[in-house]
């Protein structure tokens, strides 16, 4: 990109620089990195969340008692109420406990007024306790909405470089949860069992021992498991009975690493698929083949982001992006947006280059969220036929219509670059061929000159 040419209606995103043509800077960034320090390891931090009397304690308790992990585990323990009971609970008297710090965050949800009391607490453990324990746990009360608890590791700058957000680990009951979810909530109050199924990465479908094998009972385990999905399509459920499970089917799986991203596919999401718990609540999920306009994705991803933050659980994807041999890899809860290219995710030489992912949250504009994506698929050559020819005296929005003239069709990847007349001349690219962005010239405009 010469430095007189900008792009019109956009604004950086997300980083594009790790592209081929940048060995070089890659190199002297590495020169320097050998110079410095290494950084200290993050700790792993694992959130377990669900709704009131699903098993969360007991499946805690398995945990801690467990002889075979060799952890020390740091647990914060949220209890709704003046008065902490949890601590008696979590193992009690048992002589085998990996030793723990344990510390209980009272009077109200973490996600809500003791929200600011988590990060101390954490910011605490990490300056006295360190090198005492391996991971922390955060179990947190059948009331609270995971959402905040999850966007404290990436929101404050100090936590992101003592701990990285490995799992949230969602445990249901099954003989109750579809009634959880499917319960009808007054208008403004948020159903805290769908968000908890939302935002996991993990479901433990848990008592499975007690759901009645009569025609009484108006679900099976499958049927629960299908209504499951139907909210969150990219968690993994495993059935258990008294939460019991290995301990490391849910610790240090690296569920918030990039990588993990490249393994799912939104392909098994029914879109026909109907839930009738909460009309709001859906999943949008796409899977195309092609690659798209870096341009365009950053206007789509800052729409989604910026806007539809408050609404959006979890996202995921992998995208292609034209001219970039690296995939594009991103996830996300809310608006705390995680996403690179990296040397890790190439595209191999033979790889069908497409792009796939898949949003959950409530209010969703499936339409928007795939028609808008499509928009930024780069179109075949050949395929689309412009409607300004070379040479012609257009308008071009550069914050306002400013006249130019069209010097380029389909310059890297955008529909136009255009000269605008100035003072000073500049260039500046139109990267679809809409008036938003280019129209013809206004009798209007003709007029004022």
């Amino acid at each position: 990109m010469a430095a007189n040419e900008t792009v019109i209606d956009t604004i950086p995103y997300f980083p594009t620089g790790n592209n081929n043509d940048d060995d070089d800077d890659d190199d002297e960034k590495n020169k320097k990195n050998q110079d410095e320090p290494p950084p200290s390891p993050q700790i792993p931090v694992t959130i377990l969340t669900g709704f009131l009397g699903c098993g969360k304690t007991t499946l805690l308790n398995h945990i801690l008692r467990d002889p075979t992990h060799g952890r020390k585990f740091a647990v914060i323990e949220n209890e709704f109420g003046e008065v902490g009971v949890d601590e008696e609970l979590i193992s009690g008297g048992a002589e085998n406990v990996i030793d723990e710090e344990l510390i209980e965050v009272l009077n109200g949800c973490i996600c809500c007024t003791v929200r600011g009391d988590l990060i101390k607490a954490l910011k605490n453990l990490y300056t006295t306790k360190k090198g005492r324990f391996d991971s922390v746990i955060i179990e947190t009360t059948g009331l609270a909405d995971p959402a905040p608890v999850c966007q404290t590791f990436f929101m404050d700058d100090e936590i992101q470089n003592m701990y990285k957000l490995d799992c949230v680990v969602t445990v249901v009951d099954a003989v109750n949860i579809l009634e959880r979810i499917r319960e009808v909530k007054p208008e403004g109050v948020e159903n805290e069992a769908v968000e908890q199924v939302c935002f996991s990465d993990k479901i433990l479908l848990n008592k499975i021992d007690l759901v009645p094998k009569d025609e009484h009972f108006d679900a099976s385990l499958e049927e629960i498991e299908t209504e499951l999905r139907a909210l969150n399509p990219t968690a993994s459920i495993q059935r258990t009975s008294y939460a019991k499970i290995d301990p490391g089917d849910i610790l240090d799986v690296q569920a918030f690493e990039l990588q993990r991203v490249l393994d799912f596919d939104p392909e098994f999401l029914d879109e026909d698929q109907e839930h009738e718990h909460d009309a709001t609540v859906s999943s949008v999920a796409v899977k195309v083949e092609g690659e798209v306009n870096i341009n365009l994705l950053q206007s789509w991803m800052r729409r989604l982001v910026v806007e539809d933050g408050a609404n959006l659980y979890r996202y995921k994807g992998v995208i292609a992006v034209k001219d970039i041999s690296k995939k594009f890899v991103f996830q996300g809860v809310g608006m705390a947006f995680l996403g690179e290219f990296d040397d890790n995710f190439h595209w191999k030489e033979n790889e069908v280059r497409e792009s796939r992912f898949v949003f959950i949250g409530k209010h969703l504009n499936h339409n928007f969220y795939r028609e808008g994506f499509m928009k930024c698929i780069v179109p075949k050559e050949g395929s689309i036929v412009l409607r300004f020819p070379v040479g012609t005296v257009v308008e071009a929005n550069v914050g306002v219509y400013q006249s130019g003239t069209v010097l380029k069709q389909w310059d890297e990847d955008n529909a136009y670059l255009i000269e605008i007349e100035g003072p000073p001349k500049t260039n500046v690219w139109a990267p679809i061929d809409h008036d938003a962005y280019i129209r013809a010239i206004t009798s209007c405009s003709e007029n004022e000159k």
